[in-house]
């Protein structure tokens, strides 16, 4: 068992008073006020919101000026935009609500706190059941303004690159909020990821500080979270400062860069003044893999994803006043940005920060959760679903999830099996299910089974339906554009909307052809789909060299990069490989030297991905061959890869582009060993025990 916490926010909490008699809180600093003047007429969403979601889609893509103007009343500005948006999809420009100013963190608590200062904003869920922390909107508000004080007192500024290296806390989102509330740029990075790809991320931003933890605490497990830090700032010069808070008892090693967070935090005031950004001043970088090797960092702005976030939030979710949010994502994903901190929090939700494991301490935790914290909206995983359907239905069952009244599933297209598991077993048959789909890219979910008109089916494992703002278009082999039913294609969006990110940070001509360029005057999502004859979308997958591993999503390129670095590895190749827990593995097909001890290679192998990216990178299936099939012109044919792997080689389709197509029978020579021998150690080894 891990240690317990030391009172991370005990202490700062402590210090967070309510207001004394006749008071009345407005927030610290200078209060943002809202400003119609560059509106339509006041309340003119709320007019738009009484009309049927079908007519709300409508309107969305065929007057989206008159629609995001209107939605835009939603939130508190300080300054009014004079312009909607300035977009040119074929040129990559995005622009939205021009001219205006606003700041999120006002937004996400300060608007909050005039209305219910004692409302809970968020509910710890941490690894140890039964100890979860709550604190209110009043007690995160002054918490962020206290860490923002501190980033202020040791020179971060508008603009300034923050890494934040914490798993899901409290603090982590107060780190997030804090940036967000002075105008630095905050990029959150997964507390799993190793020193080197922290590094990687922290070089590319030219991070000037990072936030961590002495340890993380995860399924029972402490993470050396601090020690991780120290080796990647190493070879960061950027970085002036590392704020060290503590979620363990155990004392961090303190050196020259590092700042004791709680100690610095306790002697400043708890208000801050909040910086006007304009609309499309960055708000955060996230880092997401693409097809080539390095990890690209995602631009989002403040007003358009914010506004983005919050309205996906309520509708796909039908979160409502009073609900509990149960988004079982981590900060340091695009979910847990979106669906954890800023669309639960803009919404004056209650949202949950769940720390631990789905199976810890055993695989009733999340229903257990459910039931101690009355959760309304549960928010997970197909990975996760697909893992728990494996146990006795009876860790569901002895728990109350009466409070459910919407299930949804993210991160990568849920299979039958786990979606009928999901909504008969957990949500008892009465629970809507919304398999949303969505990317790092477009901020927000763009394509789900709600909203919709009340008593609309919900077609399984479909995401269905395209949310306001979003006009799905598929695309044929040629570029053409798709029209009907029954048709399947590269899935495009053809306008703009409020939530899309704005670039890839100090590449935007990486961002052009990544997204822009393969069908012009459309963004492309690298992500294949069917529509049905009734116009519903299904997701079929990615057409591109990234594979989707538990929800997350990994460059073949970047996982190839890390096993040439060794200096037995001539080449590599990865590809996907379908896995009933997962969903997708890394399936390596490697070339080495004639010297190499192949069993000794293959675990250093294992071990450099492990350093270099992460543990759940590291390729579930190694297979050594001589040479790769390349095309005269030095490609390698993947889909022949993909062939020998899934042992569908009856029909390799066309191979006259190979340079020489008897490699082809060696690969499937070499597979077909492998799985002899694999067949054997399985007969030999020992029968379990009864």
């Amino acid at each position: 068992m891990a240690a317990r916490g030391t009172g991370l926010l005990r202490t700062l909490l402590s210090r967070c008073r309510a207001p004394g008699p006749g008071q009345t809180r407005t927030g610290p600093g200078p209060g943002l006020v809202r400003c119609a003047s560059s509106l339509p007429a006041p309340g003119t969403w709320s007019a738009l919101a009484r009309l049927a979601h079908r007519d709300l889609h409508r309107l969305s893509v065929t007057d989206p000026e008159r629609f995001w103007a209107a939605a835009a009343d939603r939130l508190r500005w300080e300054k009014p935009f004079h312009r909607v948006r300035d977009c040119d999809l074929s040129a990559g420009k995005i622009l939205w609500f021009l001219g205006g100013k606003i700041n999120v963190s006002v937004n996400c608590l300060d608007v909050n706190v005039e209305k219910h200062p004692d409302r809970v904003a968020l509910i710890w869920e941490r690894d140890e059941p039964g100890t979860e922390v709550k604190v209110t909107y009043r007690e995160l508000l002054e918490t962020t303004c206290r860490l923002a004080n501190t980033l202020k007192s040791h020179g971060i500024r508008k603009g300034d690159r923050v890494a934040v290296y914490m798993p899901v806390s409290p603090l982590a989102v107060a780190a997030m909020l804090a940036c967000a509330r002075i105008g630095a740029v905050h990029t959150v990075v997964f507390a799993g990821f190793s020193a080197e790809a922290l590094a990687g991320r922290i070089q590319d931003a030219q991070c000037k500080a990072v936030v961590t933890f002495n340890q993380g605490v995860r399924g029972g497990r402490l993470i050396d979270l601090k020690a991780t830090v120290d080796a990647a700032v190493k070879s960061c010069p950027s970085v002036q400062h590392v704020f060290v808070a503590q979620r363990t008892e155990t004392p961090a090693v303190m050196g020259p860069l590092d700042v004791p967070l709680e100690e610095v935090m306790s002697s400043q005031p708890p208000r801050c003044p909040a910086e006007p950004l304009d609309s499309e001043d960055i708000l955060f970088l996230l880092y997401t893999s693409g097809s080539t090797g390095s990890p690209k960092g995602i631009v989002h702005t403040q007003a358009g994803y914010l506004l983005y976030a919050s309205l996906t939030h309520q509708y796909v979710f039908d979160h409502q006043d009073g609900d509990v949010f149960g988004c079982m994502a981590d900060v340091g994903w695009i979910t847990g940005h979106s669906y954890v901190v800023y669309g639960p929090l803009c919404n004056g939700a209650t949202t949950v920060l769940f720390e631990s494991t789905p199976v810890y301490p055993d695989p009733g935790r999340y229903w257990e959760t459910v039931q101690r914290l009355r959760i309304s909206q549960f928010y997970g995983a197909p990975t996760a679903l697909r893992l728990l359907l494996k146990y006795n239905d009876s860790f569901v069952k002895k728990y109350d999830r009466s409070s459910l009244r919407t299930l949804g599933s993210v991160g990568e297209p849920i299979n039958h099996e786990a979606w009928h598991w999901f909504h008969s077993v957990v949500g008892d048959g009465r629970c809507p299910l919304v398999d949303t789909w969505w990317q790092t890219e477009t901020g927000g979910v763009c394509i789900a089974p709600r909203p919709a008109e009340d008593g609309a089916a919900i077609v399984p494992a479909m995401a269905m339906r395209p949310f306001f703002g979003i006009q799905p278009e598929l695309m044929g082999e040629k570029g053409e554009r798709l029209s009907g039913g029954g048709v399947g294609g590269a899935l495009c969006i053809s306008q703009p909307w409020p939530g899309m990110a704005r670039g890839i940070y100090g590449d935007q001509q990486r961002f052009l052809e990544a997204y822009f360029k393969p069908y012009p005057g459309y963004y492309f999502t690298g992500d294949g789909a069917l529509r049905s004859e009734d116009g519903f979308y299904q997701i079929t997958g990615r057409m591109d060299d990234v594979i989707n591993v538990s929800g997350h999503r990994l460059g073949t390129a970047e996982i190839e990069d890390a096993l040439d670095e060794h200096p037995e590895v001539p080449e590599s190749a990865v590809i996907g490989f379908p896995h009933e827990i997962k969903g997708e593995v890394p399936f390596a097909f490697v070339v080495l030297k004639d010297s190499a001890d192949a069993p000794v290679v293959l675990k250093q192998l294992r071990d450099l991905v492990s350093t270099k990216i992460a543990r759940y990178a590291v390729p579930e299936h190694f297979l050594v061959v001589k040479r790769l099939p390349k095309t005269r012109s030095g490609k390698i044919m993947r889909r022949i890869l993909r062939k020998v792997a899934m042992g569908t080689t009856g029909d390799l389709g066309d191979v006259s582009t190979l340079d020489d197509p008897s490699v082809v029978e060696e690969i499937i020579e070499a597979h077909r060993k492998r799985q002899e021998g694999e067949k054997k150690k399985k007969k030999s080894a020992p029968s379990p025990s009864l």
